[in-house]
């Protein structure tokens, strides 16, 4: 088994550099940045103390609680940031507006949201920042206006991803073939800016057939994300391919196709997991392994959000382009291995920025 105890996120596999140019290739004339690849937050640090919250609209995975951890060791870069908080509004766009409401009373200075309910909470992103709160919604590239609504909106270009997932999947099926997509909360923006990307890289293949024009729900939980690929799998014959914005439920899918007794079809997901990557690892040894893509380390995505608030605080230029791409992290079809590490925790994310020790600590708590 291929085993590893390393800072995980630190650099691109030479394995994978033919996927980074197609990513390159794909996500549009802007610029973008890996999502490992990251700039110095302490030129932006400043003296005046910060307090920085940061809310989930949905916070009950391992993905947002590693994502807080990494929002934390950015902090504690900046001597002046004295507090970093969390808050999960469990789904609900109210309790998530309440919560921004709630930020704000407290004074706190920065205020960095997870974007799960789009453009829809814009007015509470807006009424923040008119109140003088340094306001960053992170993930979703949203339709509010930079300076009137938030301070900074870096995004992680999923559409892009999605075209990768969809074109890779056409080229692993030769171009005939079925596939699905799943996603998270019904809804969710995230999602679905993923599954249209996912139809455009399909567009090149009429041969491969999207099963569903919708994501599958999953509520990116593993239970239900079983029970929704059980549910496919007896509804329809054949699927060939699955492409999904979570690692966890694409380990659920994996694991859905076992306990029907049938082989596992090609996977393609972002945001990885140390459990699925030690699983296709041993399934490798055994000789059945199933073709897979997983583009990784969006749990970093965070730290581009603390640094374009302090950046705005100090009046400064940020650097780094808004748009985020995560990085090749695994692909079969070229090769590259995903890493495991059998003494870290299975919700482990070694694709992300943090220590190997950092994670276990994580996991630990």
């Amino acid at each position: 088994m291929n085993c590893i105890n390393m800072k995980v996120g630190a650099a691109i596999s030479a394995g994978s550099i033919v996927l980074a140019s197609a990513i390159a290739t794909t996500a549009s004339a802007q610029d973008f940045t890996f999502v490992n690849d990251h700039g110095d937050i302490t030129q932006f640090c400043g003296t005046d103390p910060v307090r920085v919250a940061l809310i989930d609209g949905y916070g009950g995975n391992s993905w947002r609680k590693t994502a807080f951890a990494e929002l934390q060791d950015e902090a504690s870069k900046c001597e002046n940031i004295t507090d970093v908080v969390y808050a999960d509004a469990g789904g609900d766009a109210q309790a998530y507006n309440a919560q921004i409401n709630g930020f704000v009373a407290q004074g706190y200075e920065v205020i960095i949201t997870f974007t799960d309910f789009g453009d829809a909470a814009i007015p509470a992103y807006r009424a923040a920042t008119q109140a003088g709160v340094t306001m960053v919604p992170y993930f979703s590239d949203l339709g509010g206006t930079i300076g009137v609504d938030y301070v900074a909106n870096p995004y992680e270009d999923a559409y892009a991803a999605g075209q990768i997932f969809g074109e890779w999947v056409g080229n692993t099926l030769e171009g005939e073939g079925t596939t699905v997509f799943l996603g998270g909360l019904p809804g969710s923006a995230s999602s679905m800016t993923f599954l249209d990307g996912y139809k455009d890289g399909l567009s090149a293949f009429p041969g491969v057939q999207l099963l569903d024009d919708n994501f599958i729900v999953t509520n990116w939980n593993p239970a239900d994300a079983q029970r929704a690929v059980a549910g496919l799998i007896a509804q329809y014959d054949q699927i060939d391919a699955i492409g999904s914005d979570y690692g966890v439920t694409s380990l659920a899918a994996v694991k859905a196709f076992e306990a029907a007794g049938m082989p596992v079809p090609a996977m393609a997901f972002i945001a990885t997991n140390n459990e699925y990557s030690c699983k296709w690892m041993d399934a490798k040894d055994a000789g059945n392994a199933w073709p897979q893509l997983a583009l990784s380390g969006t749990t970093a995505d965070v730290r581009f959000a603390l640094r374009a608030a302090m950046a705005d605080r100090a009046g400064m230029e940020n650097p780094e382009p808004r748009a985020m791409v995560a990085f090749p992290f695994a692909n079969s079809e070229e090769g590259v291995d995903p890493l495991c590490d059998p003494s870290l925790p299975p919700d482990a994310d070694l694709a992300s920025s943090l220590t190997a020790e950092q994670l276990s600590e994580l996991f630990a708590q």
